[in-house]
């Protein structure tokens, strides 16, 4: 297969590209816009009869396309992920780490079991699918791809869970890019801000159940297919950090100049949204 380097990344045409969380939201809007480019999409999700449709969805339109139900908590089950990518298609070019589940709860009153929940989708399902990904990511000097977010820069209120697992993914995949300096693999940390998918619907409240609304204006939001396309710019440049909007990079900035300011501009931001667990 052939190497990813930066003189022969200018398309993702023919590249194997291996999705988490595929099923919906910006997963599903990566496998359109990337089978639409030319790659060659590995879906993975909980939902098999999504991915189903959407891999024949994708094939009807000439794409190439295979998948595997999997449930990334489960390190047999991202193992065959992997090995259907292989199977399939030869190898991978770029791991996607995608799926995960928000949370909506003050730390006073969450469960504990839903932190424990988000760090095992969030951050272990991360570690899950690179620890069977690496071997042939580093043959093809490939990407991981980590979807992170605003609140894996710094502390999101109302969101403890959340926030804890994007940092802890991006620790391990920082990690993971200094220990592979030498071997060419390339690791990109993604921070989409608030994106139109179904994620903000399933978040957990503090006992657990999904909020089943958002709180948010989604006519104000990125679009999944925006924030595809963005990643896949990001890729082809071999960006370490991917962010995304205005919010992303003034959090970026101001955090490293004026830290207690942005605590404060997060709680105002969060407090004043509709039935905010912030009092």
């Amino acid at each position: 297969m052939q190497n990813m380097n930066k003189k022969d990344m200018k398309t993702l045409a023919n590249k194997v590209i291996v999705i988490t969380g595929a099923s919906s939201g910006i997963g599903e809007a990566m496998a359109k816009v990337y089978a639409a480019q030319g790659a060659k999409v590995v879906l993975g999700a909980r939902n098999v009869q999504k991915l189903q449709l959407l891999a024949g969805d994708i094939r009807a339109r000439g794409g190439q396309a295979a998948y595997c139900g999997v449930d990334v908590t489960k390190p047999e089950e991202c193992r065959e992920l992997i090995e259907t990518a292989v199977r399939e298609f030869g190898g991978i070019d770029v791991l996607i780490c995608n799926a995960g589940i928000s949370m909506r709860a003050i730390f006073d009153d969450v469960d504990l079991g839903v932190l424990h929940r988000l760090m095992d989708v969030n951050f272990w399902g991360t570690v899950n699918c690179c620890k069977f990904a690496l071997p042939y990511l580093q043959a093809s000097k490939g990407s991981v791809v980590g979807i992170s977010s605003v609140a894996g820069l710094h502390g999101l209120p109302g969101r403890t869970g959340y926030s804890a697992s994007k940092y802890a993914m991006t620790g391990f995949l920082e990690t993971l890019r200094i220990e592979n300096l030498k071997k060419g693999l390339h690791v990109m940390i993604a921070c989409p801000g608030f994106t139109a998918s179904n994620v903000r619907f399933s978040a957990l409240t503090a006992d657990g159940k999904q909020q089943g609304a958002t709180p948010r204006n989604e006519s104000k939001m990125m679009t999944p297919e925006e924030v595809a396309r963005i990643v896949a710019k990001g890729i082809l440049r071999r960006k370490r950090l991917c962010l995304m909007e205005s919010e992303g990079r003034a959090t970026h900035f101001v955090k490293k100049f004026a830290p207690a300011f942005l605590d404060r501009m997060f709680y105002l931001v969060m407090s004043r949204e509709p039935d905010s667990p912030l009092k």
